[in-house]
């Protein structure tokens, strides 16, 4: 990545839009097909009763990614990097193994959501599908080679048209706004809607993007910045990272919204996205399921551009294994295209890769704690005791909830 020394020389406003891109990359990875399949379920299920955990979630999901953007602003390099050289090997050994098991389950999920929505949208065979998946996602990685500028743009981009989408479909669904907010702010959990509940709160919190977000910041940084200019950097990175969590915040409510509005409000029962895909077109029209189809595949896309980059990262990062870029995304979406060549239930595949990522998700959090605390490393950032306190809150909270998810997925 070529250094942005530029960003010193330039008036503060132009500095400030001028870092705005790396959340936005980010953001991708919290409106993917794993998100389209929960918030369908929540809100065809419990109608606008759970839009209060995607509030919670957002909230979350602010702070991990604001300590993940400090780390790489005050470190000078990613998060993988860092823990390859502060960590022990073996200690190494088992987070490279995490992050590398949650960088491929996570590129399960979107490989699978973009190549349904090429299968809908086209009607070709689901596994010639995900081929169409893996040559438009090395395509758009290729872009890499232009600079991380044109990345971002983008895939700021099409987050930008997933939004538009949900806007149209909010507009044609006609939900109960009073409802809608006042479930919003207030927490309720129906009868048996713990379990989607826990699938909404987990889905938000990715492993992969928490390494991510530390090394995409590095762009921006200028070689031998002073404190003054890595805070301010700090500052802007914040106001991208709080621009880019809402807006896929608004996506994600939206989902649900729409689901509750069009599902619940009609005692629906959607079991697929498949099936909400074929059952909007009688119930709002096929403008409806058109739109729908269209955000499904540029979620599917973009997130597995997304997670293919945190995949090459950590490969390299931990233990310093330098492949060759094209043999590192290859390694990333070939359990992806695998389960899709032999026709694998897409369903279950996605079940089963949320499971996954419970696990590893200690692997990116605990280490990312344990090194923002530390001055030697990010100097005048390093995390005040307030921000160690709710940082480990977080942790506590995220954990518990996944755990009940996979405890409970195994118990039936």
């Amino acid at each position: 990545m070529k250094t942005a020394t530029y960003l010193a020389a330039v008036p503060a406003r132009r500095s400030w839009l001028s870092s705005l891109g790396p959340a936005v990359v980010v953001a991708v990875a919290y409106v993917d097909p794993g998100n389209f399949a929960a918030n369908l379920e929540g809100g065809a299920r419990f109608g606008y009763s759970l839009l209060w955990v995607l509030l919670l979630s957002n909230l979350m999901a602010i702070f991990l990614q604001r300590q993940s953007a400090k780390l790489g602003i005050g470190a000078g390099k990613d998060l993988a990097t860092l823990c390859g050289e502060q960590f022990r090997p073996g200690v190494n050994r088992l987070l490279w193994l995490l992050a590398v098991i949650a960088a491929m389950a996570t590129d399960l999920a979107e490989f699978l959501g973009a190549a349904l929505g090429f299968y809908l949208l086209l009607g070709v065979p689901l596994w010639l599908a995900g081929l169409l998946t893996a040559v438009v996602t090395v395509s758009i990685l290729a872009l890499e080679r232009y600079g991380q500028r044109l990345l971002e743009i983008v895939i700021g981009t099409i987050v930008a048209l997933i939004g538009f989408c949900y806007v149209i479909e909010l507009f044609l669904a006609k939900p109960d706004w009073p409802q809608v907010l006042a479930h919003t702010v207030i927490p309720r959990l129906p009868a048996g809607s713990i379990l989607v509940a826990v699938a909404m709160l987990g889905a938000t919190v990715m492993p992969h993007v928490v390494f991510l977000h530390s090394q995409l910041v590095l762009y921006r940084r200028p070689q031998g910045a002073s404190a003054a200019f890595l805070r301010q950097l700090f500052r802007w990175e914040c106001r991208d990272i709080a621009l880019a969590m809402n807006t896929a915040f608004f996506i994600n409510w939206a989902m649900v919204v729409v689901a509750a509005a069009v599902f619940h409000r009609q005692e629906i029962a959607v079991n697929s996205l498949t099936g909400a895909y074929h059952s909007l077109q009688p119930m709002l029209g096929s403008l409806a399921q058109l739109v729908f189809g269209i955000a499904l595949l540029a979620s599917g896309l973009s997130s597995s551009v997304v997670g293919t980059m945190s995949g090459q990262l950590v490969l390299k990062g931990f233990i310093g294994l330098d492949l060759p870029v094209t043999w590192r995304r290859l390694l990333v979406m070939g359990p992806a295209l695998a389960v899709l060549l032999w026709a694998a239930d897409p369903l279950q595949a996605l079940v089963f890769s949320q499971a996954v990522l419970s696990f590893a998700l200690p692997g990116a959090i605990v280490p990312l704690l344990l090194l923002t605390r530390r001055r030697d490393l990010l100097g005048e950032l390093a995390d005040r005791p307030w921000e160690q306190l709710l940082g480990w809150s977080v942790v506590t909270v995220v954990l518990a909830f996944n755990g009940i998810l996979l405890l409970s997925g195994f118990g039936g």
